[in-house]
């Protein structure tokens, strides 16, 4: 079974998602999503697999007719393709660099610009024609001060809230009782969280910050950060990854946990509702008192004019007439909040 709708988000394409069966194929951001060219309300357009995360071809090539014969050497093309684009560590190996790095004294704690990475002391003549900058704690603290932001709107960009908006956001958070965060594409959020925590002046909150960029892994452990793909709902680093978040979405010890999600504002809607509501029938599944609540707590920022296609997927939700300042300054967003 599968559902499509004709789909505002890419005009002259109707998004087809699936409901169990065939399984898409994958590029370097997990399974892609299925296509129908229409025309005139004409549905009997060929359909194709391309990227979930990326709309632009320049940022992911991936692209398959889905009646297509794929021979054996472009499934070996796709596979090293994806291969390639693989996170250099694994989560647990970010994890021990992290800890040797940590360890360094300050004047050998170093992060390449270029390649966005921290160095160990062996690798610093590999990178000694690059740009390099301090890493103290102060910058493990906070990577997205330290991180090159992405800025491709329609795929993985990175316009952080200000401090103002954050604060705002958590302090809200922590009065309504919330204390376990799931931070989906926030990045500064769950910062500030751990910064907080740190004061020792609240009662601590968790947080978990589910990401596309693995940039990340470098500075937290596989408990505190997952690199995910909210457009597929796909954990790279698979049931391990995908373990965490079913552990953090419990509320086993009366903890109230909500999700905040900050998706690219050309993002599209379909799959984004779809990972969302899987997210939301996991923390069904996985406590015992919800309290009469039939879905999870979210809160998705997005620009107000998507209010009529997310709640065309989503029609328990409300829009807000908060807006989130983030540091592009001509970017202003609109919280919708489940109830």
């Amino acid at each position: 079974m599968e559902a499509s709708e004709e789909s505002s988000d890419c005009p002259g394409l109707e998004l087809v998602l699936p409901e169990g069966g065939k399984a898409a194929p994958c590029c370097p951001h997990g399974p892609t999503l299925l296509f129908q060219k229409v025309s005139k309300g004409s549905k009997n357009g060929r359909r194709f697999y391309a990227c979930s995360a990326c709309r632009d071809r320049k940022d992911c090539s991936f692209f398959q007719w889905e009646d297509e014969k794929v021979s054996e050497t472009r499934l070996q093309a796709q596979e090293a393709e994806r291969q390639s684009k693989m996170c250099p560590f694994t989560q647990q190996e970010y994890h021990v660099r992290l800890q040797k790095f940590s360890s360094l004294p300050v004047s050998e704690q170093k992060f390449c610009v270029d390649c966005q990475v921290l160095l160990l002391p062996a690798e610093l003549r590999d990178h000694s024609t690059h740009r390099t900058t301090e890493a103290g704690d102060v910058q493990l603290r906070m990577p997205s001060m330290l991180l090159r932001p992405l800025d491709n709107k329609k795929s993985h960009a990175q316009y952080m809230f200000t401090g103002r908006s954050t604060s705002f956001l958590l302090d809200a958070l922590t009065a309504l009782g919330y204390r376990k965060v799931l931070c989906i594409g926030t990045p500064r959020l769950h910062e500030a969280i751990k910064q907080r925590n740190l004061k020792q002046e609240h009662e601590p909150t968790k947080s978990l910050l589910l990401d596309i960029d693995f940039r990340y892994a470098q500075f937290y452990s596989q408990e505190e950060f997952c690199h995910y793909n909210m457009f597929n709902h796909h954990f790279f680093d698979g049931e391990a990854a995908s373990d965490v978040l079913n552990a953090f979405i419990r509320e086993d010890d009366g903890e109230k946990v909500v999700m905040v999600a900050d998706p690219p504002f050309g993002g599209l809607v379909k799959p984004l509702a779809r990972s969302f509501s899987l997210i939301s029938q996991r923390w069904r599944e996985g406590h015992t008192s919800a309290e009469g609540r039939s879905d999870m707590p979210m809160l998705w920022i997005f620009p107000y004019f998507f209010e009529p296609r997310i709640l065309g997927c989503l029609p328990s939700f409300t829009m807000l007439d908060y807006q989130v300042i983030t540091t592009a300054a001509s970017i202003v967003a609109t919280v919708i909040v489940v109830q």
